[in-house]
């Protein structure tokens, strides 16, 4: 074969190499093409659809925000609860004043898993406090506060515990008799457990309902230097003597304990009675009822007849704050007050020098029945020492 046709071989094996190159690169740049026309037209959707989310954001908000009347009276934003607290305080009487004042104090705060996956309790844990932004559910005018608010009136000034009955502006204080019924606290976050957060340092009584939760943050939550009116730091105005039990108490909560223990979150009769002491250690009664203890009547004390002491206190009248016996004055050692913990019903006393005897111990109308799916000590004992 001549060089002659050598070279045409090889011409023509390269052009036969440089069209199927060419042919390859069109079909990948083709490829290419087309994908990057399909990635434009998903971005472009993506932004269409989030556009379209900001203006109906937007227009919600604008919405919410213009006045119903000509009275400038503004909508509501609707809220709704995204859990419900265990306590261990069945009633608001006994329920402490602030948190934190009874360690031994515990509650499960139960998520509503419809609306709050398990995921998002992930790292809460990690924390060692909490902060919680629930509902007053208890307050006597919530129903007219929040169906007719133009009707109800609130009362700018409340009583407070410790100026002894005097009122202040509803803002000083932390009264749950608010124009917005919303309250914040803080607790000790012992551990969680899929929708279920227990907690210990309550103050919240059972059956609460929660808007939110936060971390608690030591660096930005703890304000050093911070000021409070020297009314508040007077503690010894709310505190007991002692707190004792009396001979026949520890047979009556023996007798309870074997029904009431399953439900209970406390491992022991021994530590329920802690619980009593640290809870008692309070001065728990109203102004009204620490002022003229004379004047009540044996049940007082029991939130189901005569409501919370904060309600008597911050929202009624000093004269009609107490009930008072037809059968004449009664010494204030011989008056008998109700608490209310776990769902059992403790009899106590006060004497004279403020010391505080616990009588007795029964099962109450408060305790849970068979169908309530409760936490129990059970659920806990790896957490709890």
């Amino acid at each position: 074969m001549s060089s002659k046709t050598l070279t045409l071989v090889a011409f023509a094996v390269a052009a036969s190499a440089i069209s199927a190159s060419t042919a390859i690169s069109l079909y990948i740049w083709g490829k290419f093409k087309g994908l990057e026309k399909s990635l434009n037209s998903t971005l472009q959707k993506c932004a269409a659809e989030r556009q379209g989310r900001v203006r109906a954001q937007q227009a919600l908000r604008k919405a919410l925000a213009q006045p119903k009347s000509e009275n400038l009276e503004l909508t509501s934003y609707p809220m709704t609860p995204i859990g419900v607290v265990q306590s261990c305080f069945s009633t608001r009487n006994g329920t402490p004043r602030q948190p934190l004042l009874v360690p031994l104090a515990r509650a499960c705060l139960v998520f509503d898993a419809s609306r709050v996956p398990p995921a998002s309790l992930e790292g809460l844990g990690e924390y060692s406090h909490c902060w919680i932004l629930y509902v007053f559910h208890l307050n006597t005018d919530l129903e007219k506060l929040w169906k007719e608010p133009s009707k109800s009136k609130f009362k700018a000034k409340v009583r407070v515990p410790r100026l002894k009955g005097e009122r202040i502006g509803v803002f000083a204080t932390r009264s749950p008799h608010r124009p917005c019924p919303i309250g914040l606290t803080v607790a000790k976050v012992e551990a969680v457990q899929g929708n279920t957060v227990l907690l210990s340092g309550v103050d919240l009584v059972d059956g609460t309902p929660v808007l939110d939760v936060k971390p608690y943050l030591p660096y930005c939550d703890s304000i050093q230097g911070a000021e409070v009116p020297e009314w508040v730091m007077v503690e010894n105005k709310l505190t007991i003597a002692s707190v004792s039990f009396a001979e026949g108490f520890f047979s009556t909560l023996d007798d309870c304990w074997g029904t009431a223990g399953k439900k209970s979150l406390y491992a022991s009769i021994d530590e329920l009675q802690s619980l009593i002491k640290q809870v008692l250690s309070w001065d728990i009664r109203s102004v009204s009822q620490r002022n003229r203890p004379h004047d009540s009547l044996v049940m007082i004390g029991n939130d189901k007849a005569f409501g919370n002491p904060s309600d008597i206190d911050e929202n009624q009248d000093e004269e009609t704050s107490v009930c008072r016996s037809d059968q004449g004055p009664t010494p204030s050692e011989d008056v008998i007050y109700h608490l209310i913990l776990e769902g059992l019903d403790l009899s106590y006393r006060i004497d004279g020098n403020g010391n505080v005897i616990v009588e007795k111990v029964s099962i109450s109308s408060e305790f849970p029945n068979g169908k309530q799916n409760r936490c129990n000590y059970s659920m806990w004992r790896g957490h709890l020492t």
